[in-house]
C-alpha cells in the first residue's frame, strides 16, 4: 500500500485514523502513535536494511513525514509497508512549509523529518524548521542513524579523534583552492563530500595544498558498488583520471604533520586571490596572515603585486 502525499494542510480526519503499522520479512507489527513533536528520523544512506527498529516505528506512527523527495522516500515507506502521508520539505519550498508544519504541530500532530539519505541537517535543509520548532515550544525528537560522515571515518584508517566536517566545497576553482588553503590549517581530519563531476578536480587541488598526507576516497557507501581507496593524497590525485565517477563520494583527509605549520606560496596565492575578490587589501592580509602562519610583511608584499592584477589596488594596510 503506497504513503499518500500530502500538502501539510491541517486536515479533517480523526487522529489515529490511518493503520500505524510497518512490515519486517512479511509480518506486520503494530507502531505505537509517535509522540507529539517533530521527530528527526535518520534513514539508510544506500542499504535499505540499516534502517532501525525505533525509526521504522516512528515513520508509521507520525501523522505525516516531511521529505525531500517524495519519491525516495516512497521506496523507504513502501519497502516497510508504512502508509502515513509523505509531504515536501526542501530548500526550494521551506519558507511555505515551515508555517503550515508548525501549523500542525501546534494542533497536537506527530511529523517525521528525513533526507533523502542520512541523518536529517547534516548538509541537508531542517536547521530553521527545528530553531522554528523549539521556539515555538514543540518537542523535537531525535531518531539517531546512519550518517555517511561517520560511515566514512569508520572506515578511512585514519585518526577519528578529532575530525571537521566540510560539506561541500564550492564548484568555481579558486573559491574551491581557498577554501581548502583554509582548511589545511585545521589540526584534525577533514571531511568532505563531492560531486563525481568535480572529485578529479578536487583531489588535484587536494595534492597541491595538501600533499604529504594520507587519504581515502569513499564512493557508495552501503551500496552494492561500495568502494574505499585509501592512499596520500598524491597518489590519489596521480589516479584520479582512473577513478570511477559515477556515485556520490566522501573524502576524508588525515590531520596535518606537527611540522605543517606553513602554507606554501601557491596556496597563499590561491587564498589571497580569493579574499581580494571579496574585500580590501587590507582585510586579505589579515585573514591569510593568520592562516597561512607566514610573516605579515611577506603576505602584505605578496598582495599589493596580486592586487594589481585584479584591479584591486585601492585598499590600505
Amino acid at each position: 500500500m503506497r504513503a499518500k502525499a500530502s500538502s501539510l494542510h491541517s486536515s479533517d480526519a480523526p487522529a489515529g485514523a490511518a493503520a500505524r503499522t510497518f512490515s519486517i520479512g512479511g509480518q506486520h507489527l503494530a507502531a505505537p502513535k509517535a509522540k507529539p513533536g517533530l521527530h528527526l528520523v535518520a534513514t539508510p544512506i544506500g542499504n535499505l536494511t540499516d534502517i532501525t527498529l525505533r525509526a521504522l516505528e516512528t515513520l508509521a506512527g507520525v501523522d505525516i513525514i516531511a521529505c525531500e523527495d517524495t519519491r525516495i522516500t516512497r521506496r523507504l515507506t513502501e519497502r516497510y509497508a508504512i502508509t502515513a502521508e509523505l509531504a515536501l520539505y526542501h530548500e526550494h519550498n521551506a519558507a511555505q512549509a515551515r508555517p503550515k508544519i508548525l501549523e500542525r504541530l501546534a494542533q497536537g500532530s506527530a511529523i517525521a523529518l528525513v533526507s533523502d539519505a542520512g541523518t536529517p541537517l547534516i548538509s541537508d535543509p531542517g536547521f530553521k524548521l527545528v530553531r522554528e520548532v523549539c521556539a515555538a515550544g514543540h518537542a523535537v525528537i531525535a531518531v539517531p542513524g546512519p550518517s555517511s560522515v561517520l560511515t566514512a571515518l569508520s572506515v578511512a584508517a585514519l585518526p577519528t579523534d578529532r575530525f571537521f566536517f566540510e560539506g561541500f566545497l564550492p564548484a568555481k576553482e579558486h573559491a574551491r583552492r581557498a577554501r581548502l588553503s583554509e582548511l589545511a590549517r585545521i589540526d584534525a581530519t577533514l571531511v568532505m563530500f563531492e560531486s563525481g563531476n568535480r572529485v578529479q578536480d578536487t583531489l588535484r587541488d587536494l595534492a597541491t595544498i595538501m600533499a604529504g598526507r594520507d587519504a581515502a576516497i569513499c564512493r557508495e557507501l552501503t551500496k552494492l558498488h561500495e568502494e574505499v581507496k585509501r592512499a596520500p593524497v598524491a597518489e590519489l590525485a596521480a589516479g584520479a583520471d582512473a577513478l570511477e565517477t559515477r556515485g556520490e563520494f566522501v573524502l576524508v583527509i588525515g590531520p596535518p604533520a606537527d611540522d605543517a605549520g606553513v602554507m606554501d606560496e601557491n596556496s597563499l596565492d590561491d587564498l589571497l586571490r580569493a579574499q581580494l575578490a571579496r574585500g580590501s587589501v587590507k582585510d586579505a592580509v589579515a585573514h591569510a596572515v593568520e592562516l597561512s602562519g607566514r610573516p605579515r610583511r611577506e603576505v602584505y608584499a605578496r598582495a599589493l603585486e596580486l592586487a594589481k592584477t585584479i584591479g584591486d589596488g585601492d585598499g590600505q594596510a
